[in-house]
């Protein structure tokens, strides 16, 4: 794994502990769904756009919402899954994981994509 996405989840960690001590997650499998999804917003970023990209989190009443912020302009595009390592996996898990899903354009450009998760 590259260094901005392990920098990604270990900050995900690190917030998900202090939101822990607000607010227990309702579900075991919560936090290691908020790192899988962390973790392929911001490859997805790197892997297919320019420049740089940010991530914001906040704790929501019983979710937590994950945004990935960089430069590009262009929605994500599903890509069909391969069996052979090529990818395209990424897009379908974040599907199946989310409760909710929005791609918002960023003023100068850009775009945020965004996911919330239960907690």
């Amino acid at each position: 794994m590259n260094r901005p996405v392990v920098a990604a989840r270990d900050a995900t960690r690190a917030f998900l502990s202090r939101a822990a001590r607000l607010r227990a997650p309702a579900e075991d499998e919560s936090t290691d769904n908020i790192l899988l999804v962390v973790a392929e917003l911001v490859a997805n970023a790197i892997r297919h756009t320019v420049g740089p990209c940010a991530l914001h989190l906040e704790l929501l009443d019983d979710t937590i919402d994950i945004c990935v912020t960089d430069q590009s302009p262009q929605p994500p595009r599903p890509r069909t899954p391969g069996t052979d390592g090529s990818g395209g996996w990424g897009w379908f898990l974040i599907k199946r994981l989310a409760t909710h899903i929005r791609v918002k354009p960023v003023p100068g450009g850009g775009k945020s994509v965004c996911a919330e998760l239960p907690w």
